[in-house]
């Protein structure tokens, strides 16, 4: 059979929906909406195989609404004006609820694209459904995120994962052609890490690769599989994030032609070209910080012509930029100063700003001290003079310690001289 197990488990009725407990349990937002018969334009943001497909198509079901999905990867505006002309015709003619426009990874629409469902879905010509992988703030632009109820789906906990597993072996007619005993889960659920899809894939992956009638499901099965056999980079969440994730870590250990590779492995798949670019942007601060602040220059600049030039010529944009990452110094001090801080004020709570550095905009903080013995470090020769910018609680604690790249290297001599009595550079 032709049709993989995941999607002929995909549950038929909301009975049989597993997860989202806060959406659908007795409390939940969408039980209520369903109790009332109504139905707002909704965004669901979550990771993959949370059942955001599938919960649009059930809520479509259970409010016996018309159902239209797309996919942003190939549907453009034509498509999207056809079914907002069905959804008219039928409102006009029946007096009809309005269609469901189910759209998926609704965050690769463009703004103009976007644009196009604005007046559709602010009249109630459609409701429209989308559903995200990325934050919609920062993907779905402001005049459609007001229209619309967000909300966020979670990854399946193990006890959802481990019904979904032995429903697929007790229901499944393809499986029942074996005999197959499920003698160990966790590795399946381990790999799966939350996502229905990927526990399902797997789970057929090992299946499909026994030659035998009788199979015994063991985590020592299950890992020897997925070891075995090339698991390639799905675009549609399987082992997404294990790609990424050796993306950055090839950056970060500053091996160019790993960086690269990976990065193929992503276009390939046809990887969102923005989220690529945002998370060397993450990396940049993170990984490179002071030891090259270009890096960041960089890494901002190749964010936004990627956002506008898109693929195909943006693989050299993101090539270069992996490139010229990966070949710079590394430090994460930035990184870890913050943390260090942050730590801190976890650990001290809101300490008092000392007086001479607080704002006195009026007369009675000025009677009340409020910036009094403040020096103004422009008035003192090289721009400086040694005063106090802690809470007295704290003063002396050193939270950003200079790597040793030559970048840092210089700052560390010129914070030595500025502070030698104070820190300990």
């Amino acid at each position: 059979m032709n049709t993989p197990l995941a999607e002929r488990m995909r549950p038929k009725s909301l009975r049989d929906y597993f997860g989202q407990k806060h959406l659908l349990g007795p409390q939940g937002s969408l039980t209520q909406m369903i109790a009332n018969g109504t139905l707002p334009s909704l965004i669901f943001w979550g990771p993959p195989g949370t059942g955001k497909t599938t919960l649009a198509q059930l809520l479509a079901k259970e409010n016996k609404r018309p159902f239209y999905q797309l996919s942003a990867i190939n549907a453009g505006v034509k498509e999207v004006r056809e079914i907002i002309q069905k959804g008219e015709q039928a409102g006009g003619l029946f007096d009809a609820e309005p269609p469901i426009l189910f759209i998926d990874e609704i965050h690769r629409f463009s703004k103009a694209q976007q644009d196009s469902l604005l007046h559709a879905v602010e009249k109630g010509v459609v409701t429209l459904v989308g559903a995200t992988t990325e934050n919609p703030s920062f993907e779905v632009i402001n005049a459609l995120l007001s229209r619309c109820q967000v909300y966020i789906l979670h990854h399946l906990e193990k006890k959802e994962l481990e019904q979904i597993l032995k429903g697929a072996l007790k229901a499944d007619a393809e499986l029942n052609k074996k005999k197959i005993q499920l003698v160990e889960s966790d590795a399946l659920i381990e790999l799966s890490g939350g996502d229905a899809r990927k526990l399902l894939s797997l789970l057929e992956l090992v299946i499909q690769n026994q030659k035998t009638q009788k199979i015994e499901l063991t985590n020592a099965l299950v890992f020897e599989t997925v070891q075995t056999h090339t698991i390639l980079f799905d675009k549609n969440g399987d082992f997404h994030y294990d790609v990424v994730s050796a993306f950055i870590k090839s950056i970060r250990g500053s091996d160019p032609n790993a960086a690269v590779y990976w990065l193929a492995r992503m276009i390939e798949a046809g990887e969102d070209i923005k989220f690529i670019a945002r998370r060397m942007l993450i990396l940049a601060a993170e990984d490179i910080g002071i030891a090259n602040p270009t890096a960041l220059v960089l890494a901002n600049n190749t964010f936004q012509a990627v956002s506008a030039v898109g693929y195909p010529e943006g693989r050299i944009l993101l090539s270069q930029c992996a490139l010229y990452l990966a070949c710079s110094p590394k430090s994460n001090k930035a990184y870890k100063a913050i943390e260090s801080a942050l730590e801190k004020v976890r650990e001290t709570g809101n300490l008092e700003v000392p007086l001479p550095l607080r704002n006195a905009p009026t007369e009675l903080m000025k009677e009340l001290g409020y910036g009094k013995g403040y020096q103004y470090a422009h008035d003192y020769q090289n721009q400086f003079v040694d005063q106090e910018f802690l809470p007295e609680l704290l003063s002396g604690i050193q939270f950003y310690d200079p790597g040793s790249n030559s970048k840092e290297k210089s700052i560390r001599e010129f914070l030595k001289f500025r502070w030698k009595d104070k820190y300990n550079y």
